[in-house]
C-alpha cells in the first residue's frame, strides 16, 4: 500500500508537469523531474505497474521528433492498476459498449459494433497541444482537409485501441463511428463555432489538423465529434471578438460624430457637384452628384434610425418600419451608384472607343435609383423591416444589447437569406468589381509614368527639376488612387477585418463614417482642377 501511494503521488505530480508545462523554456526542468520520478519507480519495481501509463505520456515529450508514433507504439503495452487523472482504459466487445472519461471535460463513447472480432482494449488520455508541431501550409490535395484554429482548452484527446490477441494489433479504422464529447463552460461563451479534427502526421514528425472523416455538432455546453477512425482528436475554435461596453460606447460616438460630419459635408459636396455640372455637364460629374446624394441619404437615415430608437426604446411603431426601409434603400442606392462609378471607369479604360450611349445618365439613374427602390419595396411588402437588436458580447460582464430601426431581428432569424443577399453578397460583389477597376487604373497610371521616364532625358542640370516633378506626380497619383478608393466604396471591403480584431472594427467604423468628408475633399479637388 505504501508503494502504491508513492506511485500515485509521483504519477499525479509528473502528469501535472506534462499537461501544464506548455512553456518550452522550462522543458529541461520538467525532464529532470520526470527522470527523477522514473528512477524512484524503478528502484521500487513499480515501473511496469500502475505508473507505467505516465511514462508513456512522457514519451511524447521526450520524443518530439518522433511525434505521435512513439505514443501509439507504447500505449498498447499499458497496464493500469489504479485511477490516474487524464487517463482511462476499458475493454469493449460485441456485447459491451465503451464509455471513457479521461477528464471531466472529455468523454469517449464507442458502440459494441465498432470493432470486429475479439475483445478490444480502448485507452483515452489527454495531451498538451503544444507538443504537436504544425507543418507549413502547402497547396496540395493531400492537405485539402487541413484546418486552422486554436485548440479548445489546449488539450488533445488521444484515443487508441488494441486487439486483445497474442499479436496485440493496434486498431485504427472502425466499423461504426466513435463519439467524442468536448465540454466548454460559460467562460468560453464567446466561442460560437468549432471544428472536430484529428492529427495528420507526416514523416518529419510535424503534421496538421484535418477534419477528414469527422463530423461536428454543437450543443449548449459541448462539441460532439463523430469520427470513423481512432487518432489524436481536438476541437479547433475561433473565439468571437468580444466588445466591451467601453469600446461599444467609443465606437458609437465615432459613428454618430462621423455620420453627422458626413451629412454636412455630403450636402456641401452636392452643391459643389451641381455647380460643376451646370458649368461643365460631364457624365462623370453627374455620376458623382448622384452618388453624393445617395450617400447623404444613407448617413441621414442612419442617424434618424439610431436616434428614433434611442427616443422610443420600447415602442415598435410604424415610423420605425419606415425608417428601416429608408436606411436599407439608402444603403442599396449607395452601393449601386458605387458600382456604376466602377462601370464608368470600365467604359473609359476598356471600351475607349464607341462608348456613346444616348441619354446615358438617364439610363444610369433608372438603374441607380430604380434597383434599390424595387428591392426595398419587395422587402417592405414582405414585412422585413422593424426593430433590430444588436448583441454586444463582453467577456466579463456578459451580454448587452443595442437597438435601431433596420431589418427586423425576428425576420432575420426566420429568413436570413434576404439579409445575407442584400447586406453581404451584394456589397461583396460591388467591392470586388470596383477593386478590379481600381487595379486597372493603377496599371494605366504605372504605364503612363513608365513612358514618361523614357521621354525624360536631358543634361545633368535638369535632373533636380525632373526629380522634383516626379515627386509631385507621385503625390498626385497617390491622392488620386485614395480618392477613387472612396468614390468606388472600397472602405466597405474593410468589413472583413471586423471579424479579425477590435482594431479592424475601429478602422472600419472611422473610414466608413467619414465617407462624406472624403467625398467633399474629392469634390474640392475636382473644383480646383476645373
Amino acid at each position: 500500500m505504501q508503494e502504491n501511494g508513492v506511485c500515485v503521488l509521483l504519477e499525479n505530480f509528473m502528469f501535472f508537469l506534462l499537461v501544464f508545462s506548455a512553456d518550452r523554456q522550462n522543458m529541461f526542468t520538467t525532464t529532470l523531474f520526470l527522470n527523477f520520478g522514473f528512477h524512484v519507480l524503478k528502484r521500487q519495481n513499480l515501473y511496469f505497474g500502475p505508473c507505467h501509463v505516465t511514462f508513456l505520456k512522457a514519451e511524447v515529450n521526450f520524443h518530439e521528433r518522433k511525434g505521435a508514433v512513439c505514443y501509439e507504439e507504447n500505449i498498447a503495452k499499458c497496464e493500469l492498476k489504479t485511477r490516474i487523472f487524464g487517463f482511462s482504459r476499458q475493454t469493449v466487445n460485441s456485447s459491451l459498449e465503451g464509455d471513457l472519461n479521461p477528464t471531466s471535460h472529455h468523454r469517449v463513447y464507442i458502440t459494441s459494433s465498432s470493432f470486429e472480432g475479439a475483445a478490444t482494449t480502448v485507452m483515452a488520455s489527454v495531451i498538451n497541444s503544444t507538443y504537436f508541431k504544425l507543418s507549413p501550409p502547402q497547396r496540395s490535395r493531400l492537405q485539402f482537409h487541413r484546418r486552422e484554429g486554436t485548440v479548445l482548452r489546449g488539450l488533445v484527446l488521444a484515443v487508441k485501441a488494441v486487439n486483445m490477441t497474442e499479436n496485440g494489433e493496434i486498431i485504427r479504422n472502425l466499423l461504426q463511428p466513435i463519439m467524442l464529447f468536448f465540454k466548454h463552460n460559460n467562460m468560453l461563451s464567446e466561442i460560437t463555432d468549432g471544428t472536430c479534427v484529428f492529427w495528420e502526421e507526416s514523416n518529419s514528425g510535424t503534421g496538421y489538423w484535418s477534419d477528414k472523416g469527422c463530423k461536428t455538432n454543437k450543443t449548449g455546453d459541448e462539441f460532439i465529434c463523430s469520427c470513423d477512425h481512432l487518432s489524436f482528436f481536438a476541437v479547433l475554435v475561433n473565439p468571437e471578438i468580444s466588445v466591451t461596453n467601453l469600446d461599444a460606447e467609443k465606437l458609437s460616438y465615432i459613428t454618430y460624430i462621423g455620420s453627422a460630419l458626413s451629412v454636412i459635408f455630403t450636402f456641401i459636396s452636392l452643391i459643389i457637384f451641381i455647380w460643376l455640372h451646370r458649368r461643365c455637364p460631364e457624365k462623370a460629374i453627374g455620376l458623382h452628384m448622384q452618388l453624393t446624394g445617395a450617400m447623404f441619404c444613407l448617413h441621414l437615415s442612419f442617424l434618424l434610425c439610431s436616434f428614433w430608437e434611442w427616443l422610443r426604446k420600447n415602442e415598435d411603431s410604424s415610423i420605425c418600419l419606415v425608417l428601416g426601409l429608408f436606411l436599407h434603400w439608402s444603403l442599396l442606392a449607395t452601393l449601386t451608384w458605387t458600382a456604376l462609378e466602377g462601370f464608368q471607369i470600365y467604359l473609359l479604360l476598356i471600351r475607349v472607343f464607341n462608348i456613346y450611349v444616348r441619354r446615358y445618365l438617364l439610363k444610369l439613374c433608372l438603374v441607380g435609383w430604380g434597383f434599390p427602390t424595387f428591392v426595398a419595396t419587395i422587402c417592405g411588402i414582405s414585412g422585413v423591416y422593424g426593430k433590430y437588436t444588436l448583441q454586444l458580447r463582453e467577456a466579463k460582464n456578459g451580454n448587452s444589447t443595442a437597438q435601431m430601426c433596420w431589418i427586423s431581428s425576428d425576420f432575420q432569424s426566420r429568413r436570413p437569406l434576404v439579409s445575407y443577399i442584400t447586406t453581404v453578397a451584394f456589397p461583396l460583389l460591388v467591392v470586388l468589381f470596383n477593386a478590379c477597376m481600381l487595379g486597372l487604373v493603377v496599371c494605366k497610371m504605372w504605364k503612363l509614368r513608365s513612358d514618361d521616364k523614357k521621354m525624360n532625358f536631358g543634361s545633368s542640370s535638369d535632373w533636380k527639376e525632373i526629380n522634383k516633378e516626379k515627386r509631385k506626380r507621385l503625390w498626385k497619383d497617390c491622392l488620386t488612387v485614395l480618392g477613387l478608393s472612396c468614390v468606388l466604396g472600397l472602405p466597405w471591403g474593410l468589413a472583413s477585418t471586423t471579424y479579425v480584431s477590435l482594431t479592424g472594427i475601429y478602422i472600419f467604423t472611422i473610414l466608413n463614417s467619414l465617407q462624406g468628408v472624403f467625398i467633399f475633399l474629392w469634390s474640392v479637388g475636382l473644383a480646383r482642377k476645373s
